[in-house]
């Protein structure tokens, strides 16, 4: 259509006309998201002369009136996903459900499986050559249009004019139909302070040069802020929203160090608000596509340091998850939850990841739970789950047993819940019977005292605290020490130790009793709770009555003289001093001289007092010398995140 001005001037007619040529009995798509075609729906629905119409389409902001029980007969809706629109039709029977990766939607509008015979779109103006943009939802919708029988389309010149796979000739359109309406918009919301914490568990996982899978809603809405800083992200996504600007201009996003799809946002559609439409309007930087491409596992695969994060609804304790239904009451739908996660499973350095808050309902109830709730649909598998993160820590499952998965899940439930989980544990023999409960009004596990730096012989290591599912790693490194390192530790030739004293070691409370563990990660993209080889340890119990910690160091024997004693010893008193706790004491054998000396090079004027051979040790926090005072860190906490910091022992912090 070299001259195709008049052809569309012909086909051009009101939204009421146009509803016209659909017929009683067709399959109807309606466009997606933001870009709901709401003419176009607003007077098919007036339609008192049509019946059995079947309405498909994922979720929509709009208005759903064809979902009303009022109109018996004339609509069935079937939600490919379902949105808060249609959600009550769903779960009182009056619309469909049909469960269905996104990424699989396309083919079942091109194989017929689900026939469309009219496609309802919004498109933005045509240019010179004819070519008009599906704007921000191209999702599902480019294979609607290329398989639908007939094609509406309201032509708005409010519509972004987006790059990528978006455009659509206009002798491939039907019907036009005029408007100038503002496109819909989904304004932010407040994140809480649950979805903050559970945003700075994120942004840990979150390496530089990542590319990643945001999505919507309050979660990627409070990480966003967080990731800026970070160098060279780049954003494979199925949709993202306003915060994606935000990390764009402050030059965190570039998609320069991508692997696949280099220096591009790719995405199949986006909800924002105009702020959001403005920036996408005909910049380059950003590329839509259709999800049979976007949320294919193995495009998201190429990627390399992929990293997809999704929500869920409930996560049984063996890592079952939950995530399109509230028992047997359907609420939205599988989505691209497995697409991304198989996908970011298998990318290098990939991290595939379901993130939740740990209670619903006020906080009366626990999403994480001994079993799913009669009905509830698994989304993802257990032996597709990798990391699980609430506000209250993370959990990486992925080839871990069931017992250790019951433990990482409990711990990093709400608090209130942790007992009777870990009892429901025992009782369905996921652990032992003699298991060793949790500490009571255990804290969110402190992301923030993660520390990064590189050994003295150039090893990189990683600081954190421990966890309840670091049985495994302690226990190894218990059997590599010398009969030296026993000793000097513990006193005593000890040969073993049991199942109660590993579970005793390794469940901290993160207040009264504190262990930091220094730990060599597998590679530069292990993230940080993966490393498999435990080096070092230091830990402190606190007695109410002094206001004093008594505290313990044991080092591997391949990694002394590290600096790994100095840095563990720096890294509790900074954490313990933030936690107002006065000073600390140990005891230590006078043939102990490396951790003599390290307590005489960072913690004097020292109080010490031999008795048989051992030294007691006490010093108070308040009487360090000011070059050697190690006070809290802002932002963050007690201690911040210090990748690529000098060697421990180089200097003092602070």
């Amino acid at each position: 259509m070299s001259d195709w001005k008049p052809e569309v001037a012909r086909r051009t007619t009101t939204a009421d006309e146009a509803v016209r040529l659909v017929r009683s009995g067709d399959h109807v798509f309606i466009g997606s998201g933001c870009a709901e075609p709401q003419a176009l729906v607003a007077s098919l629905s007036a339609r008192p002369d049509q019946s059995d119409i079947e309405i498909l389409h994922i979720l929509t902001l709009g208005v759903a009136p064809y979902a009303d029980p009022r109109f018996p007969g004339r609509f069935r809706h079937n939600a490919l996903f379902i949105g808060a629109n249609v959600r009550d039709a769903v779960q009182s029977g009056n619309a469909d459900y049909t469960p269905i990766f996104l990424s699989e939607i396309p083919s079942l509008f091109r194989s017929r499986r689900l026939p469309v015979d009219v496609a309802l779109v919004q498109v933005g103006p045509p240019d010179a050559a004819g070519w008009v943009s599906l704007g921000i939802s191209v999702d599902v919708v480019r294979a609607a249009v290329e398989t639908a029988d007939l094609v509406v389309a309201e032509i708005n010149p409010a519509m972004p004019r987006t790059h990528g796979d978006s455009f659509v000739h206009v002798r491939d359109i039907d019907a036009f139909v005029e408007v100038s309406t503002p496109i819909l918009e989904l304004p932010p919301t407040q994140p809480d302070e649950a979805c903050r914490r559970i945003a700075a568990n994120l942004a840990t996982l979150v390496p530089d040069e990542a590319t990643l899978q945001l999505g919507i809603g309050e979660i990627p809405q409070a990480l966003a802020p967080l990731l800026v800083g970070k160098r060279d992200l780049g954003i494979h996504t199925e949709m993202f929203s306003d915060g994606v600007v935000d990390l764009v201009e402050s030059g965190t996003v570039t998609g320069a160090c991508k692997t696949h799809g280099r220096g591009k946002v790719v995405t199949a559609f986006c909800m924002g608000t105009r702020r959001l439409y403005d920036y996408v309007h005909d910049n380059p930087l950003f590329e839509f596509r259709g999800v049979d491409y976007v949320n294919d596992p193995f495009v998201i695969a190429r990627h390399d340091r992929m990293v997809a994060i999704n929500s869920a609804l409930e996560i049984d304790l063996t890592g079952q998850v939950c995530a399109d239904s509230i028992g047997q009451r359907f609420f939205s739908g599988i989505g691209g939850q497995v697409d991304f996660i198989r996908g970011a499973s298998r990318s290098r350095g990939g991290r595939p990841i379901i993130a939740l808050r740990s209670t619903a309902r006020g906080g009366t109830v626990s999403r994480i739970v001994p079993v799913l709730s009669e009905g509830a649909g698994i989304v993802t598998s257990r032996g597709d789950v990798h990391y699980v993160v609430t506000e209250y820590g993370i959990a990486n499952l992925h080839g871990r047993s069931v017992r250790e998965r019951a433990l990482a899940l409990v711990s990093i439930a709400h608090p209130d819940f942790r007992g009777e989980l870990l009892a429901a544990a025992r009782a369905r023999h996921y652990v032992p019977p003699a298991q060793a409960d949790l500490p009571v009004g255990t804290m969110p596990y402190p992301a923030h005292v993660t520390v990064r730096e590189t050994l003295r012989d150039g090893r990189p290591v990683v600081y954190r605290p421990l966890r309840p599912a670091d049985e495994r790693a302690l226990r190894d490194f218990f059997y590599t020490h010398s009969d030296e390192t026993i000793y000097l530790r513990y006193g005593t030739p000890l040969k073993h130790l049991s199942a109660r004293q590993v579970q005793h070691f390794v469940s901290v409370d993160y207040d009264q009793r504190m262990a930091i563990g220094a730990f060599l990660p597998r590679s530069e993209e292990t993230a940080p709770g993966d490393e498999d080889v435990l080096v070092g340890i230091g830990r402190y119990d606190l007695d109410r009555t002094t206001n004093l910690a008594e505290c313990a160091f044991t080092i591997h024997d391949d990694f002394q003289n590290q600096g790994i004693g100095s840095r563990l010893l720096r890294m509790l008193i900074r954490y313990a001093a933030a936690r107002n706790i006065d000073g600390f004491t140990a005891q230590v054998l006078a043939r102990n001289a490396r951790m003599l000396h390290v307590f005489q090079k960072w913690c004097s004027p020292l109080t010490t007092r031999i008795d048989g051979g051992t030294y007691d040790v006490a010093f108070r926090f308040a009487d360090l010398p000011r070059s050697h005072r190690l006070r809290e860190e802002a932002p963050g906490g007690p201690e911040a995140d210090t990748s690529g910091s000098p060697p421990a022992g180089s200097r003092p912090p602070g």
